[in-house]
């Protein structure tokens, strides 16, 4: 907006929506007595016009005493959601903020009405998937975010903190096509997301680079399930040419991996070498322990509550952070198979740590 436009008004919004100031209000308060409709309608708008309440009015909205966060995250079940807690928890106490969290259960965006009707200082959004229209809502109440591990591209003018996930993809690779393998596949999560795509994209770059053999139907989507990804490896393993190792996009797939290698009596790393992505306590547990993309999830949290500090003051756009991942490498690769042989000699013990 340059100086000589008009900022927008809630008599602006409500005039496009053809609604009125009250319901505008309700719905950027976070109250629930307005129907869907028109309350889809009012964010679309509010990102369409690029409102922003004023900024006397948000300080004065927020209030005073023990200041505030909030954590939403998709879901809390699981290590990577654990380490995200505990890198933001750390960061708000040594500051001297109340962490608050909440679940967001797509497609019911019940967080949203509960963070705009706080008097919360920011939000850090932890693999939500948060719209266009949420995200300007957010902003239209002067409600700092950050996005920790975006899931797609964040608009202009939202932060986010995430991993090098091209980089690391690229680098799991660079170590497989440095053994010697040269028949590869990507057991990946959903393709509409940005981290599993960054992975992707990179392994597969580095695989052409070398004149690696990764072909479109070794390139599977599994849902960042494991009993699909248990499915995919099996289709792969038994297939006419199969790979001779296989990038699992996260640990938790990785394990799926294991578990058709094991159902088709192909060795690990003898036969089939396997890198997953996370560096999961369970990537320990298995057997033969796990090469696995190490992601400071903790640190990344921290970060993202850091930024989320800066936001208020910060002006010109949004600020972008990645943090280095480490591979680390254990016993479920090595050298590829020789041409023509198959190793069968899988221990019946292979996998059951992780069990």
């Amino acid at each position: 907006m340059n100086g000589n436009q008009r900022r927008p008004t809630l008599r602006d919004v409500a005039a496009r929506v053809g609604t009125t100031i009250p319901t505008v209000s309700k719905v950027l308060s976070g109250r629930s007595d307005v129907s869907d409709e028109t309350r889809s309608a009012i964010l679309a708008v509010v990102a369409e016009l690029g409102y922003r309440l004023p900024a006397g009015r948000a300080t004065a909205a927020r209030g005073s005493g023990v200041p505030s966060v909030d954590l939403v995250i998709s879901g809390i079940e699981g290590t990577w959601a654990n380490r995200a807690l505990i890198g933001v928890e750390r960061a708000a106490v040594d500051a001297q903020f109340d962490l608050i969290v909440s679940v967001a259960r797509h497609p019911d965006d019940g967080w949203l009405k509960r963070l705009l009707a706080r008097p919360s200082q920011g939000a850090v959004l932890a693999l939500v998937n948060a719209s266009n229209d949420q995200l300007a809502a957010l902003a239209a109440a002067a409600i700092p975010v950050v996005l920790l591990d975006p899931v797609t591209q964040p608009p202009d003018f939202v932060s986010s903190v995430g991993a090098t996930n091209w980089d690391s993809g690229r680098a799991v690779a660079e170590h497989l096509i440095g053994l010697g393998h040269h028949e590869l596949a990507i057991v990946a999560g959903r393709r509409d997301q940005l981290y599993s795509q960054a992975r992707v994209d990179g392994f597969r770059s580095a695989a052409e680079s070398a004149g690696a053999n990764l072909p479109p139907d070794r390139i599977v989507h599994a849902n960042w399930s494991r009993s699909d990804a248990r499915e995919a490896g099996i289709e792969l393993l038994e297939s006419a040419d199969p790979p001779t190792a296989i990038f699992a996009c996260s640990d938790t797939m990785a394990l799926g991996i294991y578990e058709a290698a094991r159902e088709v009596g192909t060795a690990i790393p003898a036969g089939l070498s396997v890198v997953g992505f996370d560096d999961l306590p369970e990537g320990e547990w298995m057997i033969p322990q796990l090469t696995t993309v190490r992601q400071p999830i903790a640190d990344m949290g921290a970060a993202a509550f850091r930024m989320l500090l800066r936001a208020p003051g910060r002006t010109g756009p949004a600020e972008r952070e990645q943090l280095s991942t480490t591979l680390v490498i254990r016993e479920s690769t090595g050298v590829p198979p020789a041409s023509g042989t198959l190793s069968r000699a899988f221990s019946t013990d292979a996998g059951r740590g992780a069990e």
